[in-house]
């Protein structure tokens, strides 16, 4: 099998980092109740317990599977249901039916995540050195695999918290930082030639390379998101019910489904409020806007007078910073006020104005697991620098996150950028 990483970890180390992720899926699941592992509020969002048993699926399915002899499966139905979209693997249950699968019971996911992470940590300690390499690479894109599921549990537990008229909280003790609004700066960056993708030792995902040159024009990039207090304008001026500020998808969107603010915005006597995982909050106008479609994002900044980044201009940026900000393992679960150390990584994912697409040279990983990423660069746009649901370890400068236009219930956030004369 083809491989991205070049720095393999020992035995030990890859069996601690296993059980770091894997703990870490669990730890998130600790303040849910029983009810709240069956919810699917929408067809893009799964129930939890789905998000923890599909994990292990792919350890069993893509590692157990091809590397221990005679393994035998936990459930021969489980393939059927935990299986997402590799239909080179085999048939799936529908995605928008998954929160009608009451069976197997929590209790039964979890006494398959033991069974497989028993078996995994028997494979480590006796695979042969001839499938080490191989196997290696396929644990530590499931880990990262993990990871992102780790950030779709909380985003679907938000949505489907938020859709109960309760407006429970997922967890009553997070934090809500407060700070002031910094000035919005821009930073000038030369045109020319500028070498994208991932080119470096560690794991990346195939969709980061090949490592390629892009030629940029000169432009400036905003040293911040933009705010709540600076989205208000933008809702206050009719920028939900001006036309010519919005792609042709974008207003349609507005007419069918009546979009007036972000998602989990309303309002109260003209006191804005947001749903966040701790629950109900007043509107913080310094914290960045977030929970916005593509459309959105692109009508503000024309409304701004400005545009997009193109995620070329954005990794051009995170290359030269390191990696601080507002992640998963601060525990604030939501975008803090930007501070010097968050303005670039974390926070919130920033929309680019770049579709989707393979860059120059791509090759998907072989077999099944070239439907990681391959087939879906289609009608869908990039997103960079990682959010505050995002784990550390798993963002690097050439990560690319992916979502179609009109999807809101990300982490996602908005970063202007314009065109030097």
């Amino acid at each position: 099998m083809d491989t991205k990483v070049k720095k393999l970890p020992g035995r030990e180390q890859l069996k601690l980092a296993y059980s770091q992720v894997r703990d870490f899926s669990e730890l998130l699941c600790k303040p849910l109740q029983r009810d709240d592992f069956q919810i699917q509020s929408i067809p893009q969002t799964s129930p939890p317990k789905w998000h923890i048993a599909h994990v292990s699926w792919f350890f069993e399915t893509f590692v157990l599977a091809e590397y221990q002899a005679n393994y035998q499966v936990f459930c021969d139905k489980y393939d059927f249901i935990f299986n997402s979209y590799y239909y080179t693997h085999g048939n799936m249950h529908p995605r928008t039916k998954r929160g009608l699968l009451s069976r197997p019971t929590v209790d039964e996911i979890f006494q398959y995540r033991q069974f497989v992470d028993e078996k995994m940590h028997d494979l480590i300690d006796s695979v042969d050195q001839l499938q080490w390499e191989d196997m290696t690479f396929r644990i530590i894109l499931g880990l990262h695999h993990e990871q992102q599921h780790q950030e779709l549990l909380l985003m679907d537990v938000k949505h489907n918290f938020n859709s109960n008229p309760l407006k429970p909280a997922y967890r009553e003790d997070l934090i809500a930082l407060k700070g002031n609004q910094q000035e919005l700066n821009w930073i000038k960056i030369d045109g020319g030639i500028k070498t994208i993708g991932n080119r470096g030792d560690e794991f990346c995902f195939d969709n980061e390379t090949p490592n390629h040159d892009v030629l940029l024009k000169p432009f400036k990039l905003a040293t911040r998101f933009i705010t709540n207090s600076e989205y208000l304008e933008f809702i206050i001026d009719g920028g939900y019910s001006n036309p010519a500020l919005w792609l042709s998808d974008g207003w349609a969107n507005i007419q069918t489904h009546g979009w007036k603010h972000p998602l989990y915005w309303s309002a109260d006597d003209e006191n804005w409020q947001q749903f966040t995982l701790g629950g109900v909050r007043e509107l913080n106008m310094d914290e960045p806007v977030c929970h916005i479609s593509y459309y959105e994002a692109d009508a503000f900044a024309r409304w701004s007078g400005n545009r997009l980044p193109l995620e070329s201009e954005i990794e051009t940026m995170l290359l030269s910073k390191p990696i601080t900000g507002n992640f998963i393992e601060d525990d604030l679960l939501h975008p803090a006020p930007t501070t010097e150390e968050n303005q670039w990584y974390g926070n919130l994912w920033a929309w680019t104005s770049s579709p989707y697409t393979a860059y120059p040279g791509f090759k998907p990983l072989s077999g099944t697991m070239g439907e990681y990423n391959g087939k879906f660069m289609s009608n869908q746009m990039v997103l960079r620098g990682g959010s505050c649901v995002t784990s550390i370890d798993h963002i690097r400068p050439s990560y690319r996150n992916f979502f179609y236009p009109d999807e809101r219930w990300a982490f996602t956030g908005l970063r202007l950028a314009a065109d030097l004369e």
